[in-house]
């Protein structure tokens, strides 16, 4: 690695790390640390990546990847979700996606894998998704409000979310997706910044930046409660007709991204 991509990475974690605590983080000092180089042969070339456009005072900052991030998320040890992880999780998809969709965070089939959505649920999610012609290796990136698996898979409390929220707002400006899909109260709210039920949330647009948002039930929960599927289905009729009107062709998808 290039001694000028560590100082961007360094950058970003110290933006991020300002941002979430709102104050300057003393554990990044006004002496920034002298870096070198790595030799090129030791770095894995990143894939499917695009330059990030995370914030720093109105700019955009330049040299994030997704890749750039799901490293640092790998090495993240904001909370304590870190210590019980086997693996993080940082998202998979396409690089310019018609449709985001977050979820609350991973399962014991998603810690085991680091791949979003491949337990009970994703495969749910998966069959909802080609309903309305929604793929993750074609037109969609998945994400989750935190990166590692809660314990026994509860919510995750506001202070992980708060600590692992920066990543996701980083994917989402380089990502720059036409819509996004809340799937569950927990995605909602992080996303919309209210602590308004699923119920009121859903079957109506929001917006996050601009982007169009919309809110329906987590898939997990259409596994205990059958009732849930019909509402989940008319917010998706109700997704792909906003989408159509945004991303006439989405159906078309286009490159893809690793995780």
């Amino acid at each position: 690695m290039k001694a000028e991509n560590k100082q961007i990475i360094y950058n970003l974690l110290k933006i991020t790390s300002n941002y979430v605590h709102g104050y300057s983080d003393p554990a990044f000092s006004e002496n920034t640390p002298s870096f070198t180089d790595v030799p090129r042969q030791l770095i894995p070339q990143p894939t499917g990546t695009t330059a990030a456009i995370l914030p720093t005072e109105g700019r955009p900052a330049a040299g994030i990847t997704l890749t750039g991030i799901a490293a640092m998320v790998a090495d993240c040890k904001r909370c304590g979700l870190c210590t019980g992880r086997r693996n993080p999780v940082p998202g998979e998809g396409v690089v310019h996606p018609a449709v985001l969709l977050v979820g609350e965070g991973p399962g014991a089939e998603e810690d085991a894998t680091g791949i979003p959505f491949v337990g009970p649920a994703g495969k749910l999610l998966d069959k909802m998704m080609a309903a309305i012609a929604l793929d993750r290796h074609k037109n969609c990136f998945i994400a989750n409000i935190v990166k590692c698996r809660p314990p026994h898979n509860r919510d995750p409390k506001p202070e992980e979310a708060a600590a692992c929220i920066s990543f996701l707002e980083a994917q989402i400006q380089i990502l720059h997706p036409a819509m996004i899909l809340a799937l569950g109260r927990v995605a909602a709210q992080n996303l919309l910044n209210t602590t308004a039920g699923i119920g009121q949330l859903r079957g109506t647009f929001h917006t996050y930046n601009d982007i169009p948002v919309l809110a329906t039930y987590h898939p997990s929960a259409l596994l205990r409660n059958i009732d849930l599927k019909r509402p989940a289905w008319e917010d998706l009729k109700l997704f792909r007709k906003r989408l159509l009107t945004i991303v006439p062709d989405y159906a078309s998808g286009t490159e893809t991204a690793g995780s």
